[in-house]
């Protein structure tokens, strides 16, 4: 999967609960794994699944009504424990954003940490989104990260959004920390170059 994130348009899942913890996203008995892969067949594994591991047709996520790349969830999505493996747990899934009003400040580092876009909407545009996905799930949003909007085809559905300048970049190029001082090499030598030559002149 492309780690770079320009601008998405996608339909989205609506999971109309408030409070979720990282508990619920994945639960801690699947957290024994090292590596970010498989931990999407776990997510919400308890709301996904019977004790007897077949699916829970009631849950949005084994629906074939809803599908997409972004999913859509009530207030303070991510609270909870720190555990990274929730963001893991997302994006191994195949979600790129999570929309929400409010988000764990932990969880949301995470996300942007592991090139899933957490996007802050006001209460009142979450609400209209989330009805209007539920009505008629074909709905399609979009997410421009450059331009910080998300908008709804159709609709004069729109809100500008607001991300940490840095993390922003690294989403655009698809940048870990390592990739984005790899990038700026080139000026930090010229930096380093240019500091040198003021110290000898001293």
């Amino acid at each position: 999967m492309d780690k770079k994130i320009l601008k998405i348009i996608s339909t989205a899942v609506p999971l109309v609960v408030e409070n979720v913890d990282t508990d619920q996203i994945i639960p801690a008995r699947f957290l024994k794994a090292t590596t970010r892969e498989g931990f999407g067949e776990n997510l919400f594994r308890d709301w996904r699944y019977n004790p007897d591991n077949s699916l829970k047709t009631d849950f949005v996520l084994n629906s074939s009504v809803y599908k997409g790349t972004i999913l859509v969830a009530g207030k303070n999505f991510g609270c909870g424990s720190s555990r990274e493996h929730a963001a893991w747990a997302l994006y191994d899934h195949g979600f790129r954003v999570v929309v929400s009003s409010f988000f764990g400040d932990i969880f949301k580092n995470n996300a942007l940490n592991n090139f899933l876009l957490p996007v802050v909407v006001a209460q009142d545009f979450l609400d209209a989104l989330l009805e209007k996905i539920q009505k008629e799930p074909n709905t399609e949003v979009t997410i421009d990260l450059e331009k910080q909007t998300i908008s709804v085809t159709g609709t004069t559905m729109s809100q500008s959004f607001d991300i940490n300048e840095y993390k922003k970049v690294c989403l655009i190029n698809g940048y870990d920390d390592i990739d984005y001082m790899l990038s700026n090499k080139k000026n930090i030598e010229e930096f380093e170059e240019k500091r040198s030559n003021d110290f000898s002149l001293e």
